[in-house]
C-alpha cells in the first residue's frame, strides 16, 4: 500500500490514469457538441441572411471539467483509496498472521476498543491477502489459519475469560504453536506474569512479533475483610502515578430485599503508589446484606469482590449450666468458647427466654441439663426457622435423666446414664485418642492432633439412628459428636464439655476449626489447603470476566483444597461456593495480591489501541462519479436542446430511470420482503420443522433429510400433519414460525452475529425450542472436551439458557407420546440435557412423577446425531445405514419415538406431567 498523508491505495499503479486526463481535455475541447437536424420546408426563404447566432465549436468549460472530474472519481476509487490507513511496518506483510490475546479479565475493561483495533488490523490483513489465526491464551485450542474476513465476522462471539493464562495453559499455547514461519501480533493485558519468556522466545523465533497494549491502568480490588471492628478494603493499580481517587460502591439487598447501593467510599492512591487502602465503619447489620463490593465505572472481575461468609459475623449466645466463680475463670465452661468466638463471632449475653427474641444464629449451651416447657417450645420454634443448638456435656448432663428413656427433642441422640471416666486415678484404661474424621461429615480432611485426649464423655444409647446421627468418635468407636436435623436448622451434642475438664481439645486449634466448619463462627482467616480437605464445595454464583454474576446452573463441585490452592479456570470460577454449612468466596484478587505491569524486550515492537479505524473510500467515489456522469447527460441534453418541446419527453423518462438505479435496491429489497411474505405464510399456516443451515451442505441435506422423516412419522403416528421441513438462515429469517430447530454443530460453523443472538435469544424465551446436536457420542459423549463440544460451548455463551440437567427419569419428554428412557439416534448415548426442574418440584408419595409446571425446556443437548437416524430419501427409505439385523432396526425405532416426543413435548407443553394421567401411566407401567 502506498500512503499520501491520511489516505492510502491498494492499487496506486492505477492512478497513473490521471495522466491522461489533459489529453482526454484537448480530446473533449476539439469535439463540439452534435448538431441539431431539422427539416423545415420554409428554410429556403431564409437563403442569403446573415446568421448573427453561431453554435460554439467548442465543448464549454464547466461542461469538460464535470467530465474530468468524473473520469478521476473512476480512477483514483479504483485505486483502493482508503482513509487513515495502518501505517507500522509491523503490520505490514503478506505471510500467515497469528493474533495471539490474553482475553483474561484485565483485559475486558476495555474489551471493545481492542475488538476495535482487531478488526481494523484484519481489515488490513485481509487486503493484504494474509491468512490468520486466533489464540487465546486463557482457553488454548489447535491453530488454524484461514481468511481474514471470516475471522472478522467471528469476532462478536471472542470474548475474554475471568481467569488468566496460567503456567500450564501458556504451555499448552506453545504446543498448538504451528510449524513454519508466521508472524505475531499479541494483543496484551498489560500483566506480567510467569512463563510468558518461553512462548514470546517461540513466536519470535517464527517471525515478528507485535504487541499491543492499553495505556489505561488496571485496578484490582482484594477481597473485603473485617478488622478491628471496621471494614477494610485494599485496591491495586497497575502503574504508579499521580494522586488518583476511586469510587467503592457496596451492593445488596435493602429491607425490601430489592438489590440497592449499600455503601460509596472514596479509596484514594496517594502520589506515586499502586496500593490503596480503606476502613469503613459499617454496621453488622447492613455489613450482612453485603453480597457485592466493586470499583465504578470499571467493567472487570479483577474490580469487584463477591464476600462470603467472613464478613457476615454470626450472632452467638452463651448459656452456661452453672455460674462463673470468681478467680476460677479457666473452669468456667464459657470461657474457652468465649476466647475462639470472640474474634469471629458477635456473643450475646442473657437468659434464654430474653435471647429467642433476638434470633440469634447459634445458642450454646454448656452443660445445660434441663429447660422449661416455654423454653423448649421457643427453641423448636427457632430451630425451625434455621437456627443452630450446640450443646456441650458436663457433670450436669451427666447427673440427670434428660434423653434417657425417650429421646429429648433438643438432644440429638438418647444418652446412658452416669456417663463414662477412662484414664483417671480410679481407671485402669488411658485417656481416649479421636478417630479420623470419616468423609461426609463436616469436619472430614481436618488432621487430628495426636495430643487431643479424652478423659471423660456422656455415652449415646445405641439406637438404629445412631449412625447416621455421629459425625466425630474416638478412637474404640465411641461418638464424640453427634448431630440432628429439625427442620431448616440442627442440633448438635459435643459429649464432652467446653472447658478442659473432660477432655483437652479446648485447648486445641482442632477446637476452633471444628466450630468453623459447623458455622458457628466465621472465619477469620482463608483457610488452609489441609483444612479443605474431604470437603466438596458447590458453586452458587461465579463472575465472568466483565464482572457480571451469573447463576452457577449446573457446574460442577468443587473439592475443598482445590478451592483454596488451585488457579481460576473453567473448572474453578470466580464465584461463591457453599459448603455443607457455610460459604466461600474465591475472587479474581486474592488477599496481598500484587499486579505489575509487563516487560517486554526491547526488540518488540509495543503500539497502543488507539490508532484510527480504516475507512475505505471506493464505494463512495465510485458513487460521486455516477452522480457527476448523470448530470452531465443532463447539462449535454440541454445544450443540445433536447429537453425542450415534446422531443424532451424521451429522455426525459431516460433520465428519470437512470436516476431511480439506486432505487434497485429498495426494489430488490421490496421483491425479497414478498419472498419472505411467502415463506412466512408457509410456516405458519402449517407445522413446519426447521434446521440451522451451517454451510456444510452435507450435512445441511441430512438436517433436511432427518426433519423430513420425521414429519413423516409425526403424519402417520399421530394427529400431527407436518409440512415439508425447511432450513433457517439465522442472519435473515425469521424464527418465530419454527416451533423446533434442529441445530448440528460443526467445528469450523460460523458464529452467528449479534442480531442473530438477539433473535435467537427472543425466540428461546418465546416458547421456541433447539435441538443442538453434538453428534459426537460415538467419541466421548457429549462434553467439551472435543471440536463439536467446544464448538457447542463458543456457540451457546451468548445465549439466554437456564440451568440444565441430565434428563431425569420422570421427565415428560420420556413419556409425551411413547413411553422413553433412552434416546438414541445414529448413536447410542445416555448424555441429553434439558432445562433443570424447579426446586420446588417435589416428588409427591404415590406418584410415579413429579407435578411439574407447563414451561417447555427451551434447548435440548445431546450428541447421538439424531437426524441420520430420521432421514430417509424421497421414497421413505433409510438414508444412513445404523447397523445390521433387528437391533439396528430397534434403535431407528427408538429415535424416531425419541423425535415425536420433542414435538409433541414442544406443542403441548408439560401437559403429560399433570396427575390426571396416572392411572392410565401406571396401568401402562404394569403398577
Amino acid at each position: 500500500m502506498t500512503i499520501f498523508g491520511a489516505i492510502g491505495f491498494a492499487s496506486p499503479w492505477l492512478l497513473l490514469g490521471l495522466l491522461a486526463l489533459p489529453i482526454l481535455w484537448v480530446i473533449l475541447r476539439a469535439v463540439p457538441p452534435a448538431p441539431i437536424r431539422r427539416l423545415f420546408p420554409g428554410v429556403v426563404l431564409l437563403l442569403g441572411l446573415k446568421d448573427d447566432e453561431q453554435v460554439s465549436d467548442r465543448t464549454p468549460w464547466w461542461l469538460l471539467l464535470l467530465r474530468m472530474l468524473a473520469v478521476a472519481a473512476v480512477i483514483i476509487g479504483l485505486a483502493g483509496p482508503v482513509l487513515n490507513p495502518e501505517t507500522d511496518d509491523q503490520a505490514a506483510g503478506n505471510g500467515p498472521l497469528l493474533v495471539v490475546m490474553d482475553a483474561s479479565w484485565a483485559s475486558a475493561a476495555d474489551w471493545r476498543a481492542r475488538m476495535t483495533s482487531l478488526d481494523g488490523l484484519l481489515a488490513k490483513a485481509g487486503r493484504d491477502g494474509r491468512t490468520v489465526a486466533l489464540l487465546r491464551l486463557t482457553a488454548p485450542e489447535e491453530v488454524r489459519f484461514g481468511a481474514a474476513d471470516a475471522m472478522r465476522r467471528g469476532l462478536t462471539g471472542v470474548t475474554p475469560e475471568p481467569w488468566e493464562p496460567d503456567a500450564a495453559r501458556l504451555e499448552a499455547a506453545l504446543e498448538a504453536l504451528p510449524e513454519g514461519g508466521f508472524d505475531t501480533w499479541w494483543m496484551s493485558d498489560g500483566l506480567a506474569r510467569d512463563g510468558r519468556e518461553p512462548l514470546l522466545t517461540a513466536l519470535e523465533s517464527r517471525g515478528r512479533v507485535t504487541v499491543y497494549e492499553s495505556p489505561r491502568s488496571v485496578l484490582a480490588l482484594e477481597p473485603a475483610r473485617f478488622e478491628d471492628g471496621n471494614l477494610k478494603i485494599v485496591a491495586h493499580r497497575l502503574r504508579p502515578g499521580p494522586e488518583a481517587e476511586v469510587t467503592l460502591v457496596g451492593e445488596g439487598k435493602d429491607p425490601a430485599g430489592n438489590d440497592a447501593v449499600l455503601l460509596r467510599a472514596p479509596v484514594v492512591f496517594a502520589s506515586g503508589e499502586t496500593r490503596a487502602e480503606t476502613a469503613i465503619a459499617v454496621p453488622s447489620e447492613l455489613r450482612a446484606r453485603m453480597t457485592r463490593f466493586e470499583i465504578e465505572g470499571n467493567r472487570s472481575a479483577g474490580a469487584v469482590s463477591l464476600p462470603d461468609d467472613s464478613l457476615q459475623r454470626r450472632e452467638v449466645a452463651l448459656i452456661a449450666g452453672r455460674e462463673d466463680r470468681e478467680g476460677l475463670e479457666l473452669l468456667s465452661p464459657l470461657h474457652y468458647l468465649q476466647k475462639a468466638l470472640v474474634p469471629t463471632a458477635d456473643l450475646l449475653d442473657g437468659s434464654l427466654t430474653d435471647i429467642l427474641p433476638a434470633n440469634p444464629d447459634v445458642i450454646v449451651l454448656a452443660d445445660v441439663a434441663t429447660l422449661s416447657e416455654a423454653e423448649t417450645e421457643g427453641v423448636m420454634a427457632w430451630l425451625d426457622k434455621g437456627g443452630m443448638l450446640l450443646r456441650f456435656a458436663g457433670p450436669r448432663l451427666a447427673a440427670s435423666d434428660v434423653s434417657r428413656a425417650e429421646e429429648d427433642p433438643l438432644m440429638p441422640v438418647r444418652l446412658r446414664a452416669g456417663g463414662r471416666t477412662v484414664g483417671g486415678a480410679m481407671s485402669w484404661g488411658e485417656p481416649k485418642a479421636l478417630a479420623p474424621f470419616e468423609a461426609g461429615t463436616p469436619f472430614a480432611g481436618l488432621s487430628v492432633p495426636e495430643d487431643v485426649t479424652i478423659s471423660s464423655q456422656v455415652m449415646a444409647q445405641p439406637d438404629p439412628t445412631l449412625a447416621e446421627r455421629v459425625i466425630a468418635q474416638l478412637s474404640d468407636g465411641t461418638p464424640l459428636v453427634t448431630r440432628k436435623r429439625v427442620g431448616q436448622g440442627q442440633i448438635v451434642l459435643f459429649h464432652v464439655t467446653a472447658n478442659a475438664e473432660w477432655s483437652s481439645l479446648p485447648l486445641s486449634g482442632l477446637f476452633v476449626q471444628m466450630l468453623e466448619r459447623l458455622a458457628v463462627s466465621s472465619l477469620a482467616e482463608a483457610p488452609e489447603a489441609g483444612e479443605m480437605e474431604g470437603t466438596v464445595w458447590q458453586p452458587l454464583r461465579v463472575l465472568d470476566a466483565f464482572g457480571a454474576v451469573q447463576d452457577a446452573g449446573t457446574l460442577p463441585g468443587v473439592a475443598g483444597a482445590a478451592l483454596i490452592d488451585d488457579p481460576l479456570g473453567p473448572d474453578l470460577r470466580p464465584g461463591i461456593y457453599q459448603g455443607e454449612t457455610r460459604s466461600l468466596a474465591r475472587n479474581v484478587t486474592p488477599v496481598d495480591a500484587r499486579i505489575a505491569p509487563a516487560v517486554w524486550p526491547a526488540d518488540v515492537s509495543l503500539r497502543g489501541l488507539s490508532a484510527p479505524r480504516e475507512t475505505l473510500l471506493t464505494g463512495w467515489l465510485l458513487a460521486l462519479a455516477i452522480a457527476l456522469l448523470l448530470a452531465d447527460v443532463v447539462a449535454s441534453l440541454a445544450l443540445s436542446g433536447r429537453l425542450r418541446g415534446p422531443r424532451a419527453i424521451g429522455p426525459a423518462m431516460v433520465l428519470l430511470a437512470l436516476m431511480g438505479l439506486p432505487d434497485m435496491g429498495q426494489a430488490q429489497a421490496d421483491a425479497e420482503t414478498q419472498t419472505d411474505d411467502r415463506l412466512a405464510i408457509l410456516a405458519s399456516s402449517e407445522v413446519v420443522l426447521a434446521h440451522v443451515i451451517t454451510g456444510d451442505a452435507r450435512l445441511d441435506a441430512v438436517a433436511e433429510a432427518g426433519l423430513r422423516g420425521l414429519s413423516d412419522t409425526l403424519f402417520f403416528r399421530t394427529s400431527v400433519e407436518p409440512a415439508l421441513p425447511m432450513g433457517v438462515d439465522l442472519e435473515t429469517d425469521e424464527l418465530a414460525f419454527f416451533p423446533l430447530l434442529y441445530w448440528p454443530i460443526t467445528p469450523d460453523q460460523p458464529t452467528p452475529s449479534d442480531v442473530a443472538y438477539a433473535k435467537l435469544n427472543e425466540y428461546l424465551r418465546s416458547g421456541g425450542m433447539i435441538v443442538f446436536d453434538t453428534r459426537d457420542a460415538d467419541i466421548a459423549g457429549f462434553g467439551s472436551n472435543t471440536p463439536n463440544g467446544r464448538k457447542l460451548q463458543a456457540l451457546a455463551r451468548p445465549l439466554d439458557i437456564p440451568p440444565l440437567e441430565p434428563v431425569p427419569e420422570d421427565h415428560v419428554l420420556t413419556r409425551a407420546f411413547y413411553l422413553l428412557q433412552d434416546f438414541p439416534g445414529r448413536y447410542v448415548g445416555r448424555d441429553v440435557w434439558v432445562e433443570a426442574a424447579p426446586p420446588d418440584a417435589e416428588l409427591i408419595d404415590g406418584m410415579p412423577f413429579r407435578n411439574l409446571n407447563d414451561n417447555v425446556t427451551p434447548v435440548v443437548i445431546g450428541g447421538n446425531d439424531w437426524a441420520s437416524a430420521w432421514a430417509v430419501d424421497e421414497q421413505g427409505q433409510p438414508l444412513v445405514p445404523l447397523g445390521r439385523g433387528y437391533s439396528a432396526e430397534r434403535q431407528r425405532e427408538i429415535a424416531a419415538r425419541f423425535g415425536v416426543n420433542l414435538v409433541m413435548h414442544v406443542l403441548t407443553g408439560n401437559y403429560k406431567s399433570d396427575q390426571v394421567h396416572v392411572p392410565a401411566l401406571l396401568d401402562r407401567l404394569g403398577q
